[in-house]
């Protein structure tokens, strides 16, 4: 079978979010004054071939905590699937 995944991936809770700071700045400057505490991440769809569901899921979690993001910088979700 084949499923659809997508991962998010953002930096803990608390650690300082460079980029996320720099595109906060640009909404004010284009005059969204009112946004606060933007967080910039990582989005990543994978379509990908397994017996089962659960099997696609530990093969992508597993994806996520090798490869993906960073442990110990780094939180991640996976979004729900689809069957493709």
């Amino acid at each position: 079978m084949t499923f659809v995944f997508e991962v998010l991936v953002t930096l803990k809770e608390g650690l300082s979010d460079p980029q996320g700071k720099a595109v906060e700045g640009a909404l004010s400057t284009l005059g969204w004054t009112n946004v606060r505490d933007v967080h910039v991440g990582k989005h990543i769809r994978l379509t990908l071939d397994a017996a089962d569901e659960e099997a696609a899921r530990a093969q992508v979690r597993e994806m996520a905590e090798r490869l993906l993001s960073n442990p110990v910088i780094e939180d991640y979700w996976i979004l729900e699937t689809e069957e493709a």
